[in-house]
């Protein structure tokens, strides 16, 4: 399995090396394995897991948007109905 240092692995996800020692220490979001030195290391499993959780997310909002736009459509034929 490919591991990540944590700047690899705040580069990939697109966020600083301090967000992912706060969440680290938050316990938020663990490292796979920390050395006896204290060095950070993410999985690719982790990589993986954060970046399609990201577009899941970014995903849904997409959907939650066209659904609004779907009633909002719905109520503008029913009212454009109501006045014939």
């Amino acid at each position: 399995m490919k591991y990540y240092s944590i700047g690899e692995f705040a580069d990939k996800i697109g966020k600083t090396i301090q967000t992912l020692r706060n969440w680290d220490k938050n316990n938020t979001f663990k490292p796979a394995y920390v050395t006896t030195g204290g060095t950070r290391y993410y999985s690719q499993e982790q990589l993986n897991n954060f970046l399609g959780l990201k577009i899941k997310t970014k995903i849904n909002k997409k959907l939650l948007v066209i659904a609004e736009l779907v009633q909002l459509s719905k109520k503008m034929t029913l009212k454009g109905k109501l006045k014939m």
